[in-house]
């Protein structure tokens, strides 16, 4: 490493929305973390390096940002020992523009590039910031999407006159 590549003191973070599967030795959140790491080892030459405090959220939805190993991410940030936030895919973190966009405003206060592995961007230049704003704008839709179907098969479940579950009337 040339003394004028700054470190980069990366953290992976990863995400499954179920806890179906976590009991496994090796799951959706290892899978991510290898593909993660592999990336990072990639750009040791550039100075990245990963940091050792792993950041998962198993069974946790992406709905807000009150998750443990998120919170533990941004604290981290804060306390200046992370530069650079690695992802398998942009979903993984969040789904809510409004959620991401102050995430990334988060970021950049502290100076914190954002990486996505399989979607190939980085928000430090302005075609990844344009390709993340893209990307999250499908995201959200498909969020939507799924929110809407569920809402339209109980509405049609509910007219049938079948038990939708909780507590018998």
């Amino acid at each position: 490493m040339s003394e004028s590549v700054r470190p980069l003191f990366c953290a992976v973070y990863t995400r499954k929305s179920t806890s179906e599967g976590l009991e496994q030795d090796f799951n959706s959140l290892g899978t991510q973390r290898e593909a993660c790491l592999a990336y990072i080892s990639s750009q040791r030459g550039e100075g990245w390096t990963a940091v050792s405090e792993h950041y998962d959220d198993g069974g946790f939805t992406r709905a807000n940002t009150e998750r443990p190993g998120l919170q533990r991410l941004l604290e981290d940030i804060r306390a200046g020992k992370v530069n650079c936030v690695v992802v398998y895919k942009v979903d993984r973190l969040s789904r809510s523009l409004l959620d991401f966009s102050q995430l990334l405003e988060f970021f950049d206060k502290h100076s914190v590039s954002f990486i996505s592995v399989t979607q190939n961007f980085n928000t430090k230049t302005s075609m990844g910031r344009l390709t993340l704003n893209i990307l999250l704008s499908f995201a959200q839709f498909e969020r939507e999407i799924i929110s809407e179907r569920t809402r339209d098969k109980m509405g049609a479940s509910r007219m049938k006159g079948k038990f939708l579950g909780g507590l018998v009337p």
